[in-house]
């Protein structure tokens, strides 16, 4: 079960960090990125660091706003946000042709709602990796709780050095978890290498389209808030990231931004202009209101010196995601399918 109170909230802030170098913490984060003055470079060579802040940071408000999957969805018309995130899972599954007793690996996990969903729609073992010693100890609880714990595991490591020997896995996903990679071709390389021969990786990736002008100060600062407010490096366009998973060695199948043709908008949870009580702490109001309390919280004691700030970069992030969904320069979706060749 999610976290779902102002005390989970507060208890959770600044994850396997100490409540006293939390501030410290979001001083040496933000200094990564463009936004306030940081280099790609910086980030990419400290990428392990940079990554592990931000999740210990934001995970409990990940997990108070959004329930245990971290990710958008492609949504129908009369659907509800969790119905549509369960659909865009199931869909991920079905792409891979998943089947009872598959071993599967999920690249970038989270807390593992995606793992847990997964598992339970197509009767597979799912093993979950992540560098991140919070949201696994988080991910293990809950995987406890749903009584998975014999079939969903976790497994702490680097996704550009995984722990596991060649051709283990019978499927391979990630769901807007491989953004975060400083070398796509890299990454995608020891997926290929983990992977059985004649088996699928299917990925959900965070790009930025054809639309995006490199030279437009405007287009520019979305990107910067995007990646300050969600730990990224880079975000690679889809050209680059379809090109990189080619380079890896794979045959792509298919692939489609999603976005593309969703009946409703990916980025309506957090528009501003709408209101929702079903995803209430999302909307403008939810997300004045968190504010507020992390504020008071912080004010207390009872959240650490710092929490506030995530909360506004959380925020920020927000308004680019916004505003970088409508102007159809940004996609948290850019999906494909490919498989590793029976004979290299």
């Amino acid at each position: 079960m999610s976290k779902t109170g102002a005390l989970d909230l507060a208890s959770g802030l600044g994850g396997k960090i100490t409540k006293e170098e939390v501030k410290s913490a979001v001083d040496e984060y933000e200094k990564y990125h463009g936004y306030y003055g940081g280099k790609e470079e910086a980030r990419k060579s400290n990428y392990t660091d940079m990554v592990n802040k931000y999740y210990d940071l934001a995970t409990s408000f990940y997990e108070y706003g959004w329930g245990e999957s971290f990710h958008f969805a492609h949504r129908w018309n009369g659907e509800s946000l969790r119905e549509s995130i369960k659909r865009h899972e199931h869909f991920l599954a079905l792409q891979l042709e998943l089947k009872p007793g598959m071993k599967v690996l999920d690249v970038g996990c989270g807390i593992g709602g995606p793992l847990r969903e997964i598992a339970r729609f197509s009767s597979t073992s799912v093993t979950g990796l992540n560098n991140n010693d919070y949201q696994i100890t988080r991910g293990k609880e809950l995987n406890r709780l749903a009584g998975l714990s014999g079939t969903c595991d976790f497994v702490k490591a680097d996704f550009m050095k995984m722990p596991f020997s060649d051709n283990t896995f019978d499927a391979v996903y990630a769901i807007e978890a491989t953004c975060h990679a400083p070398d796509p071709v890299g990454c995608y390389k020891e997926i290929y290498r983990v992977l059985k021969p004649g088996q699928f990786f299917a990925v959900y990736e965070w790009c930025i389209t054809d639309h995006y002008d490199p030279n437009n100060a405007t287009h520019k600062r979305i990107k910067d808030e995007i990646e300050l407010g969600n730990g990224l490096p880079d975000i690679r366009s889809t050209r680059q990231c379809l090109q990189a998973v080619k380079d890896a060695g794979f045959e792509v199948i298919w692939d489609k931004d999603l976005a593309e043709d969703s009946p409703l908008p990916w980025y309506l949870p957090l528009d501003p202009s709408r209101f929702s009580l079903s995803s209430f702490r999302l909307t403008t109001v939810g997300r004045l209101i968190t504010r507020n309390m992390v504020k008071a919280l912080e004010y207390i004691g009872l959240a650490p010196q710092g929490s506030q700030r995530v909360s506004s970069f959380l925020e920020k992030a927000a308004e680019g995601l916004v505003e970088g969904g409508k102007k159809e320069i940004f996609t948290p979706m850019y999906f494909f399918v490919v498989r590793k060749p029976l004979s290299e």
